[in-house]
């Protein structure tokens, strides 16, 4: 009997996307498991992707790329040495996996791993767009029976906050400003809540997906006004959530100059400024006004060591739901309008159904 084809959704340039069977993934390590994918997430780098064909490094008609890396799914198949998990076990999956034999790895910081395999990364690893998606054990999670497979797909973009929030060291009653309302924006304000921020203030230029924010999660709405000048706006950012001193920690997550440059005015003496959106590569920065106040600025990248274990124990407890952010689920093969969709804004996260058999 021929084996389980395994379609797969392959992006060879801007805007070209194809449905292909590709080659069904085979256990060659004893920790290796492979995983019936259910739905994938569409994010920003989804959306670069298919309107520019990569960043970095680009996909083409000889390497084409199996897309998508937000994903949950059912276990189908486990190597014999797995313990973690067993076949039909419902999971959130890490779709990036390190050497975890470099010096980097051994030091806790696999998320910057020299020989990180993330999904949907050309030329050198395929995504999760597929039926069937191969990854070591210790890279997915099963996810408890109060949390649906479309909710689970959230848990990737929620351990971006997860990992932002604990390098900022939050501390309950401080005052935070989340920069940006999308997914991890949300996301990364739903975290500051539980780790006990006093006030959060979700600032964004979208008034719409600033209004989601406001019933989403406990905040001050700040709309910004992008004809302002920095200074000012940080001023009446101030003025309009009543925290005269400034605030205690920023969390970034449009990377935007005019944005990021706000963020540090508005900082307080010795805030803590976490940069979370990945925008162009350089940028102007406020230095003087940094120094005055000792700001102490950070970088966050991805997610590391015990970020989703605790993105799913807030999931699990309730202290954040993800269900509101789902605005629309496709089908597999109609993958290229969950894109589209996001291109154009609509929605907060478009997921993208498994194979059906």
């Amino acid at each position: 009997m021929p084996g389980p084809t395994n379609l797969s959704c392959l992006l060879y340039g801007p805007e070209k996307a194809e449905f292909k069977e590709t080659p069904t993934p085979k256990i060659d390590d004893p920790y290796d498991i492979l995983i019936r994918v259910s739905y994938v997430g569409v994010c920003g780098s989804d959306v670069h992707f298919w309107t520019h064909g990569g960043i970095s490094r680009k996909v083409s008609e000889k390497e084409p790329l199996i897309m998508g890396h937000e994903a949950s799914g059912v276990v189908h198949e486990v190597g014999r040495a797995v313990t973690k998990v067993a076949p039909g076990d419902r999971v959130a999956v890490e779709p990036g996996v390190p050497c975890r034999r470099c010096t980097i790895c051994k030091a806790g910081q696999y998320n910057l791993c020299r020989d990180m395999k993330f999904a949907a990364d050309p030329p050198r690893s395929h995504g999760t767009l597929t039926r069937l998606f191969k990854i070591p054990e210790d890279f997915v999670y099963k996810i408890p029976d109060s949390l649906s497979l479309q909710e689970a797909v959230l848990v990737e973009p929620l351990s971006v906050a997860v990992h932002g929030v604990r390098l900022a060291d939050l501390r309950p009653g401080q005052t935070v400003l989340v920069q940006g309302s999308g997914t991890v924006g949300l996301l990364t304000a739903a975290v500051a809540k539980a780790y006990g921020a006093r006030v959060v203030v979700v600032a964004d230029i979208n008034e719409t997906k600033l209004n989601f924010a406001k019933g989403f999660v406990d905040c001050v709405g700040f709309a910004t006004d992008i004809g302002s000048m920095p200074p000012d706006e940080a001023a009446r950012l101030k003025k309009e959530a009543n925290l005269r001193h400034g605030v205690d920690v920023v969390l970034e997550c449009t990377g935007v100059e005019s944005s990021i440059q706000v963020g540090l005015y508005a900082c307080a003496v010795g805030a803590t400024f976490v940069q979370i959106g990945m925008g162009k590569p350089l940028h102007n920065i406020p230095l003087g006004a940094m120094i005055e106040k000792e700001v102490v600025i950070k970088t966050s990248f991805r997610y590391g060591p015990g970020d989703y274990e605790i993105a799913l124990q807030l999931l699990a407890s309730g202290k954040i739901s993800v269900k509101a952010m789902i605005s629309s689920s496709v089908p597999f093969e109609k993958a290229t309008e969950a894109w589209e969709k996001t291109r154009k804004g609509e929605g907060i996260k478009n997921l993208i159904e498994g194979v059906k058999d």
